[in-house]
């Protein structure tokens, strides 16, 4: 979990988040190995790291609340020779994650005040725990260079309730305005307190003194050293106001969420840590000592030459590279790590990687809403070339921010120096030839190719330890990873309804597919995937020596997207020109018919190159103007290319010649399969088998809407006219994170949205005697440790006032209760106290055995719900996000008398309108 970086990326065919790793060996589970001191260990395979890791990145953000719209997944391991003539591993035993995001501040939060000594020192947050002690130093050595006692020390935890209930109570403060307490504020990482203290206060030169038994903690027998330098996660730091601390007391006190004042100011910038316990102070050191410039680092560095092999693509057959593209991890399907994250959460989500009505994870940008009444928003995309830096790591570091760039282009940006760039740089420092290549790619992006765009890189990252060395039976071994630099971008967007997607439309009449050629005609396979499907690096890298033409392909295509010429867009990545088109056709459900002229006979180079460009559909009437806007990039730069069919057959010809002719459903099964493997082993392979089976239905007609009401429809018109607005508590307990759309739900409806956490219950804050509707809202409180909403309820039952509020207003008879997710998990075990619910059932764990997180298919059925009245007989996709949603019933006799009933309000239908009995429907 890479704390630094900013931008939880967009690589097109991407996952739940980065990861990059060697290719998948499924035998293997543990290999053997020793670690610098001799002791053997373990070291997990690539395969139990994608079935493992991805579960523990997806719980944290789907428990905090944190949609996952974007990512990427490169899989390599190469035998390449170095110059001595020895062999050398190449690839990723040890793996790259990013996770990131985008947030927005208020300006006058931007700038931190002058902070007066009055203010208090404060912690917020989990306490210390002893966990995280060697966490900077063990990640900044390679793999098994270290003691396994370091690597015990650098462990830590993570506690998404805990954080959430911090972002609770930031959130509260800075939305007071110019009234907010908090005067700085300052994230708690590597080092500990012992790093985010002195920086604190080192802001107007003050300095401070701390009580280090203050701090919270959760083991006694922690030493100061400890305490101090401990890297317990979902911490802040933060500097308020002494007039505001009451303020600051009640709004921790009403989110539960644990703080402590540790300190002071000075004016003499002196930091002095006092501990009453032994009565020393174990710290007592000038601010200037410990925060001043550290010396300038320098390295004797040597740049080796490049790698390469003879690698000889005329020789390939068409349809068996196809194949091996369409399966490699880099390229596949990667559905097993999208459906376990959540993608709504915030409702404020305009585009994820799930594309169409086929729901086809092909998306090349992710897209967010500004608010819940405009249509103005963000767009962030990923671009990352990895393997090109073993040829030319300049060349790598061009090729990834232009891919990010083309990436976010499908979005409504209106100037290119309007995007914004992080970037995390990965490099195995101190190996031969890696200094100078990291030196040499931080220049070609950093001061020559960023510049020429136009485009800044305010924040960034890095990782310089990787590589892996572990001992077996057969002796010695090293993994060095490729120098590894993976671009995020950001920008303002006009109009999330204009975002384009590589959906090939079949309903607009006669089309051409145009592809956009920014390479100059060269089709150089080196680094490319086709290369490394057989075992190979090739020679002559990719590369983007123009940023003019990728300037001028930016905005030119910006004027054609707002002339709405564009049907369809998906750029030319891994896997080159075929894997683009295929990924189109997947996302359309439709076949394409290719033609390609090239300047010589190799077939494989023109498909497969992974030189920077892109395939857009338009209207064939609008070809000529669409030529003539993209004329600046050259004479052959666009190219017509074909024409989508409605036979289902992929055929390509190159040069007159037929080199490929396929049922797209047999690709889609080729390009699905990884994803089904993946998720066969770890969930329930039955459900596994049913998705990937229902993916491959060439009949499916999608999703689609029938409404039996009008939709646009004001029917809270009449009352709000009237001035009737009910009074309408947003419920949530810890961990809930879902409160803000539901609430701008219910306010859009013509209520009064009020938000009511349960300790304003508790202690009689609040009554609900206030409120008609009481609706309790989804997450994960007291993180499901209790089962789904169980805990939640319990705080209820065990509470005999509490119970009897509860129970009060659900036998009035002008009240209605709502619950979703968590909050509909609750409501069903206050069966007790609640009429008329003995029959419902309970929820229990999905019988994927997973979080499942799904754009599915409902009806609305005829039922007395106040909520959908006039309704039944409807037919709508739904966001679906949860772990526990299977409703199981007593028996079969109480599941017949509920639905004899009519306590059914919505059910599950597959595509077909049919109740739904398989996976994913």
């Amino acid at each position: 979990r890479d704390e630094g970086a900013t931008g939880l990326g967009s690589k097109p065919k991407a996952g739940l988040c980065g990861f990059s790793v060697s290719n998948l060996r499924i035998p293997d589970f543990e290999q053997p190995w020793e670690t610098s001191v001799g002791k053997p260990e373990r070291i997990a395979s690539a395969l139990q790291i994608m079935i493992d890791g991805p579960l523990g990145a997806a719980a944290f953000n789907n428990e905090f609340g944190r949609p996952n719209i974007l990512g990427y997944f490169r899989s390599f391991e190469l035998s390449l020779t170095n110059p001595q003539g020895r062999a050398s591993l190449r690839g990723y035993h040890k793996p790259i994650m990013i996770a990131g995001g985008l947030g927005n501040i208020r300006r006058p939060h931007v700038d931190k005040p002058e902070i007066p000594t009055t203010g208090k020192v404060v912690v917020l947050g989990g306490p210390a725990m002893l966990i995280g002690l060697g966490g900077g130093a063990a990640s900044s050595v390679g793999s098994g260079a270290s003691s396994e006692d370091l690597d015990f020390a650098s462990v830590q935890r993570g506690n998404p309730e805990m954080q959430r209930r911090a972002q609770e109570v930031i959130d509260r403060c800075w939305a007071m305005g110019e009234r907010n307490p908090i005067l700085l504020i300052h994230d708690v990482g590597a080092g500990g307190l012992s790093n985010a203290i002195p920086e604190s206060i080192s802001h107007s030169h003050r300095g401070g003194q701390i009580n280090l038994r203050s701090v919270p903690s959760d083991e006694p027998g922690m030493s100061p050293l400890e305490i101090w330098c401990n890297e317990a996660q979902e911490r802040y730091v933060l500097i308020i106001a002494a007039d505001r601390v009451d303020e600051f007391t009640a709004l921790c006190t009403r989110e539960r969420c644990e703080f402590a004042i540790v300190g002071d100011l000075t004016k003499e910038p002196t930091l002095q840590v006092k501990d009453p316990q032994f009565n020393n102070d174990p710290v007592n050191v000038p601010l200037d000592v410990i925060l001043g410039k550290p010396p300038r680092m320098t390295r004797n560095v040597q740049r080796l030459p490049g790698a390469s092999d003879a690698f000889n693509s005329t020789q390939i057959d068409i349809r068996d590279a196809a194949y091996r593209l369409l399966k490699l991890p880099t390229i596949a399907d990667k559905s097993f790590l999208i459906t376990i994250g959540d993608r709504t959460v915030t409702g404020l989500i305009s585009r994820d990687q799930f594309v169409g009505p086929w729901q086809v994870p092909v998306s090349d940008v992710a897209v967010t809403l500004s608010d819940y009444q405009h249509t103005t928003g963000e767009a962030m995309s990923m671009g990352e070339r990895t393997p090109l830096a073993l040829i030319d790591a300049a060349a790598a570091a061009r090729m990834s921010v232009a891919e990010a760039i083309t990436n976010i282009a499908a979005a409504d940006i209106d100037t290119l120096d309007q995007v914004r760039l992080s970037a995390n740089w990965m490099a195995a420092c101190g190996e031969p030839g890696e200094d100078a290549d990291l030196y040499a790619a931080v220049k070609a992006v950093g001061e020559e190719f960023c510049p020429a765009l136009g485009i800044t890189i305010p924040v960034g990252k890095d990782s310089l330890s990787m590589k892996t060395a572990w001992q077996d039976r057969t002796g010695s071994h090293r993994m060095v990873a490729p120098l590894s630099l993976i671009i995020s971008a950001f920008a303002p967007v006009r109009d999330v309804k204009n975002t384009l997607t590589p959906q090939l439309r079949t309903d607009a009449g006669d089309t051409t597919l145009l592809l956009i050629d920014l390479s100059g005609g060269q089709q150089r396979l080196g680094g490319s995937c086709l290369a490394q499907v057989y075992s190979h690096i090739a020679s002559g890298a990719p590369d983007c020596q123009s940023p003019t033409q990728l300037l001028n392909f930016f905005n030119a295509f910006t004027s054609l997207k707002r002339q709405q010429k564009i049907l369809a867009y998906h750029d030319r990545s891994d896997g080159g020109l075929f894997v683009t088109l295929a990924e189109m056709a997947f996302a359309g459900q439709c076949g394409v018919d290719i033609h390609l002229s090239t300047n010589n006979a190799d077939a494989a180079a023109a498909l497969f190159n992974e030189e920077l460009g892109a395939v857009i559909q338009v209207r064939t009437s609008d070809v000529a103007q669409v030529k003539s806007a993209l004329s600046l990039l050259g004479a052959d730069a666009v190219k017509d290319i074909g024409q989508v069919n409605t036979s289902g057959r992929v055929t390509i010809k190159v040069n007159q010649q037929s080199v490929l002719d396929e049922l797209r459903v047999d690709l889609h099964r080729a390009w699905s399969e990884t994803s089904y493997r993946m998720q066969s082993l770890r969930d329930n392979p039955e459900c596994a088998r049913e998705q990937f089976e229902s993916a491959l239905d060439d009949q499916d007609p999608g999703l689609s809407v029938k409404l039996t009401f009008n939709a646009d429809e004001d029917i809270a018109a009449p009352y709000i006219a009237k001035g009737i607005s009910p009074r309408v508590a947003i419920l949530r307990e810890q961990g809930v994170n879902s409160q803000s759309e539901m609430a701008a739900a219910f306010a859009r409806a013509g209520f009064t949205a009020v938000d009511v956490h349960m300790t304003d219950i508790i202690t009689g804050r609040r009554s609900l005697n206030e409120f008609h509707g009481l609706v309790a809202c989804g997450g994960f409180s007291y993180g499901d440790v209790l089962g789904a909403g169980e805990g939640w309820a319990k705080s209820i039952l065990f509470h005999s006032k509490t119970r009897d509020a509860f129970s009060e207003f659900f036998n009035r008879d002008n009240t209605f209760t709502l619950g979703v997710c968590n909050g509909c998990q609750m409501l069903t075990s206050l069966k007790s106290i609640i009429p008329g619910s003995n029959l419902w059932p309970r929820f229990v764990r999905n019988r994927s055995e997973q979080f499942e997180a799904r754009f599915s298919l409902v009806e609305i059925v005829n039922s007395p719900s106040v909520f959908f009245s006039d309704m039944q007989g409807s037919s709508l996709p739904i966001a679906v996000s949860h772990g526990e949603g299977r409703a199981e019933f007593m028996d079969t006799a109480h599941q017949q008398q509920f639905m004899a009933g009519q306590q059914l309000a919505l059910r599950f239908i597959n595509n077909y309108g049919e109740v739904a009995t398989r996976y994913p429907a």
